[in-house]
């Protein structure tokens, strides 16, 4: 730990070691981090329903008064904490965004919220939300809208934009998110920082039986805090029949294999998907920065090769709006049903409910058959390529004055979600799938890159997201201008 080095510039994980070797107490941690809120985030509305500082500075007294006598929770003990908004954390307001949940108090914690408090977080409010995560740009009508932690007049991404801006502005250690549409993805490329949708499974999402493609999983200021988040998030729950038998101990290894320095790498094969050969519109100088990037894993010792995906990209398209209205449609059909609520929802949520409305059994099930389909072409792709690459974002961050991009490069968007295309993939893979700096552009705005991998290799999709950035350290030495 560097001794110099204000608190909050640290990383989780020297955080962590500091206060568990007492250099630190976690009175310390709070009162810095709670100053840095107070300065930092009435900027950008990025942590919302924040809990009073004089019950968070008691909490962390006891955190304090807990490890004198030995009693060590975890790596988190007394880690100041701000839950995604679409999640349950007891006592507190889940609003999802929404006008309708502005007074739903959570009497329960959702599965990981209660494995983050196990292991000595302090949870001291939530992360801002677009109304029920529907949108890569978060802004609703009970908080408003959150800013970027590089340019506050532009979008954070979404849906988990609060967590982004909060970690990248120095707010927040870690934080949790979720994704469906690059959720934990997008708002991390916006924001120069990681995220990390894991293998379908590896945290427990519901107790459906059915595979769901949502999903929660870990953002970090760096690929290391990222898995050691994911160690507490991940893990079988008995009441979710789809999470996976895994030992979640597996990511507090080291994430650097052993061998010589950018040797160890040597041979293996990136797939660089790019703009899906021409397929999705990208706004000018996203391809090239992103290309440029590409150098970070030729320099660990990686080859690089352009890969093409056998499969119809149109009809990709039409599988993932089929899943994405009968799940939106399944969620929230209730509050279509009361007229007076269904006046409250935003048009996105409406436009999903009605087409989810059309679906018939057949849908789902041709939609499941060409999910499947997709799945071997994108396996044959894997048997030539060890890792896949393409842009995490097809536009740089917006106008946060603009719900969505309705124009792309002259092409235009028609629909509210046409713009965030390029994650689509990554999804339905069901594989996990990493957001890893790409740098900036000329206005100083940042991009990322999605790192896919094969399904259920999510710690070797954190070993090479390391390695990356260790050797490009746009997020290791770069920190927004706060």
């Amino acid at each position: 730990m560097n001794s110099q080095a204000p608190i909050v510039s640290l990383s989780a994980a020297d955080l962590s070691a500091a206060i568990k070797a007492k250099q630190l107490s976690c009175v310390e941690v709070m009162t810095a981090y709670l100053a840095q809120i107070q300065q930092h985030n009435p900027k950008v509305c990025a942590l919302v329903s924040l809990r009073s500082e004089e019950t968070l500075l008691a909490e962390a007294a006891i955190k304090d008064t807990e490890l004198a006598s030995g009693n060590y929770y975890g790596w988190m003990h007394g880690l100041p904490h701000a839950v995604k908004d679409l999640a349950d954390a007891k006592g507190l307001v889940t609003t999802r965004g929404s006008t309708i949940f502005i007074d739903n108090v959570a009497n329960s914690d959702t599965t990981y919220v209660a494995r983050i408090k196990r292991a000595g977080a302090i949870i001291i409010g939530k992360t801002n939300v677009p109304e029920f995560g529907l949108g890569s740009q978060t802004y609703n009508q009970v908080f408003g809208t959150t800013g970027n932690a590089w340019d506050h007049a532009r979008t954070a991404g979404g849906s988990s934009g609060g967590a982004a801006v909060g970690l990248a502005m120095q707010m927040l250690p870690v934080a949790d998110g979720s994704d469906y549409m690059g959720s934990l993805r997008n708002p991390a490329a916006f924001n120069n920082v990681i995220g990390f949708r894991p293998s379908t499974g590896l945290v427990p999402l519901s107790e459906s039986y059915i595979e769901e493609l949502p999903c929660n999983g870990p953002m970090g200021r760096t690929v290391q805090d990222t898995a050691l988040l994911l160690s507490t998030m991940a893990g079988h729950d008995p009441a979710s029949p789809t999470s996976l038998p895994i030992d979640p101990a597996q990511f507090l290894q080291p994430l650097g294999r052993t061998g010589a320095k950018h040797s160890h790498w040597k041979g293996t094969r990136i797939g660089w998907l790019g703009d899906l050969d021409g397929y999705l519109p990208m706004e000018a100088g996203v391809i090239n920065l992103c290309e440029k990037a590409l150098g970070g894993f030729r320099d660990i010792g990686c080859e690089v090769d352009e890969a093409y995906l056998n499969y119809s990209l149109p009809e990709l398209w039409q599988t993932w709006l089929t899943f994405r209205h009968w799940l939106t449609r399944s969620k929230s059909l209730p509050l279509y049903a009361d007229q007076n609520l269904r006046k409250q929802l935003k048009p996105e949520t409406l436009w999903e409910i009605t087409n989810g409305a059309q679906l018939t059994a057949d849908d789902i099930s041709r939609a499941s058959g060409e999910r499947a389909r997709f799945y071997r072409a994108l396996s044959g792709l894997f048997e030539r390529f060890d890792y896949l690459v393409l842009p995490t974002a097809q536009v740089f961050p917006f106008a946060k004055t603009t719900h969505w991009p309705k124009i792309i490069n002259g092409k235009p968007m028609d629909t509210y979600h046409r713009w965030m295309e390029v994650v689509t993939i990554g999804t339905l893979s069901g594989g996990p799938v990493i957001n890893v700096p790409a740098g900036f552009n000329a206005a100083g705005l940042p991009m990322g890159l999605q790192i896919i991998s094969k399904r259920y290799t999510d710690f070797a999709s954190l070993q090479i997201a390391a390695a990356y950035e260790e050797a490009t350290r746009w997020n290791l030495d770069r920190v927004p201008p706060l």
